[in-house]
């Protein structure tokens, strides 16, 4: 499906001006590894790889076929992470930082998946050294700020004609193993209710539930920087994060589609349509209280 537009940090699919309250982000599907960051990598392009939210800018083409707003981001979360603050950088990663550079040691940071991320738990250091603090400033620019500011826009739009607007943050998640109890499927993240109107996390579960999927509430993702900054429910601005599980849609060495792709796309827009056509428009704000 070819983009309504293109830049370095994404692929925007879909109207100018969104025709329906809802906007949708995928954040962490991108392929675009740039020669110079494959020569950096410590354990080549495959290491890399893990990082992705594999393939899972196919889970919104149901969404783009029917004329929703959709951004896809081009850069790897190698290269960047979309859903981390500017500033969720490990210091211990970067050369020639200003002295007073305003780090935020978050736990993500501390577990190494920061703004660039540095370390996996499986393979360890992602990188032959640290990476030029001009790097990390150019990065921030070309990718981090021109997604976020478009995303701000296109809400701005959607809330500015329909009285409301709903950010979709679209990711995969590893197949999860809770001890003995029955793993969900479906894990719908609003920051413990900061994010979005408690009824439109419900609706997503029930949704997800009404196709057979187990589905939890924020455990064990809640959702991360996209929603904090993105999401204003007492203005009629929610923003959720749907996370899916990857053995849904790829084959079992989760790298390739299979066949429940097509059944995964029909259940995420049947989800998200319902999300923009619940509820009557006075009715979000006080939901969100």
């Amino acid at each position: 499906m070819a983009p309504a537009s293109v830049c370095h940090a994404f692929y925007r699919y879909g109207p100018d001006v969104p025709q329906s309250p809802l906007v949708i982000s995928v954040p962490h599907a991108g392929r675009n590894y740039p020669a110079s960051i494959l020569d950096h990598a410590r354990n080549g392009r495959e290491s890399l790889e893990r990082l992705e939210d594999r393939l899972a800018d196919l889970l919104v083409h149901g969404l783009i076929s029917a004329g929703h707003c959709v951004f896809v981001a081009r850069p790897a979360r190698a290269v960047i992470d979309l859903n981390r603050a500017e500033n969720e950088i490990d210091p211990g990663m970067v050369s020639g930082a200003p002295f007073r550079a305003p780090f935020l040691a978050s736990a993500k940071v501390r577990g190494g998946l920061g703004l660039i991320p540095r370390r996996l738990s499986s393979i360890g250091d992602l990188w032959k050294g640290p990476i030029a603090w001009d790097e990390v400033e150019r990065r921030i620019a070309q990718y981090h700020r021109p997604y976020h500011s478009a995303l701000d826009r296109s809400l701005a739009m959607a809330h500015e004609r329909f009285g409301l607007a709903i950010l979709l943050d679209v990711h995969s998640m590893p197949p999860l193993s809770l001890g003995q109890e029955s793993a969900p499927a479906v894990v719908i993240g609003d920051r413990f209710g900061r994010s979005a109107g408690a009824r439109l996390s419900s609706l997503a579960a029930e949704i997800a539930t009404a196709h057979g999927l187990k589905a939890a509430q924020n455990h064990p993702y809640p959702g991360n920087y996209l929603l904090e900054r993105h999401g204003a429910p007492s203005r009629n601005i929610h923003a959720l994060q749907l996370e899916i599980d990857r053995s849904l849609y790829l084959d079992a060495s989760l790298r390739w589609p299979a066949s429940g792709l097509a059944r995964l796309q029909r259940i995420v827009l049947e989800l998200a349509e319902g999300l923009a056509g619940e509820l009557p428009l006075e009715d979000f704000a006080q939901a969100a209280e």
